[in-house]
């Protein structure tokens, strides 16, 4: 069972030294990395999600437990404890969802007699976070950019359970975030979300904030900024409200925009 992993920093795109020396991630954390387009967001996630040690352009190294990852996590993809989702989901086969999830399940998980139950709670999962409910006889390239990221968080939570996860800009496809945060939390896992939005960074236990290849900072979100969570999430869910009544071919009224104001 893993119960942290750290990443020893290294150096930014110049060559100079990160200025911050060490970040130890633990299991139930959700955190965030900000930074403009460009900074490194997903440069750090791809070292964590390849286990770094010093062999990257970065020199960083990934810690689990306090020691480098076991060639088992490099080797052997049914061992490897990070699922990474990024923006780009594209799939080989073009196989249902239920024998999709059907399948990863049967080589995931040992209790075969339980693969029905796998696939309901994953499917379940999943459709809380997407607006469109994904079907199970839906082929998987039939299947929205919104709706495919949901399913790929749910499979990665439920099915392969691993005890981390790394998003990239999952935003971006639409789903709804604050519930995303709210069912993630439930798993004591390790969620690592690269994100520009100012909710998930809000709602997070801390940001990792990069700039030109380097790790600049880490800002715990203190009391103040739950508070202002709130509100961002107010402002968030009144543009949520109107993006689908836009989507459903409503018209918008000055009265329904006033009662945003």
């Amino acid at each position: 069972m893993i119960h942290s992993i750290s990443v020893i920093m290294g150096k930014g795109k110049t060559g100079k030294k990160e200025p911050v020396e060490r970040i130890d991630f633990k299991m139930g954390d959700v955190v965030s990395i900000v930074g403009p387009t460009g900074s490194g967001k997903t440069t750090f996630i791809n070292d964590i999600e390849l286990f770094a040690h010093e062999n990257t352009p970065t020199g960083r190294k990934v810690l689990i437990d306090g020691k480098p990852a076991p060639d088992e996590y490099r080797d052997d993809p049914s061992k490897n404890p990070i699922a990474l989702i990024t923006q780009h989901t594209t799939f080989l086969s073009d196989l249902p969802v239920k024998e999709f999830l059907e399948t990863h399940a049967r080589i995931r998980q040992a209790d075969k007699s339980r693969v029905q139950h796998f696939v309901n709670e994953t499917l379940g999962f999943a459709n809380q976070l997407t607006g469109e409910p994904i079907l199970i006889h839906s082929r998987m390239t039939e299947l929205s950019g919104g709706q495919t990221r949901a399913l790929l968080i749910a499979d990665a939570t439920i099915i392969c359970d691993t005890p981390i996860v790394l998003l990239d800009e999952v935003e971006n496809a639409g789903i709804h975030r604050t519930k995303a945060l709210e069912l993630l939390r439930q798993h004591r896992k390790i969620f690592i979300f690269v994100t520009h939005d100012p909710r998930i960074a809000l709602l997070s236990d801390f940001r990792i904030v990069m700039k030109a290849g380097m790790v600049m900072d880490v800002l715990h979100t203190d009391k103040k900024e739950k508070e202002y969570a709130l509100e961002v999430s107010k402002l968030d869910d009144a543009l949520c409200i109107l993006r689908d009544k836009i989507r459903h071919g409503e018209r918008l009224t000055g009265h329904l925009l006033e009662a945003f104001a």
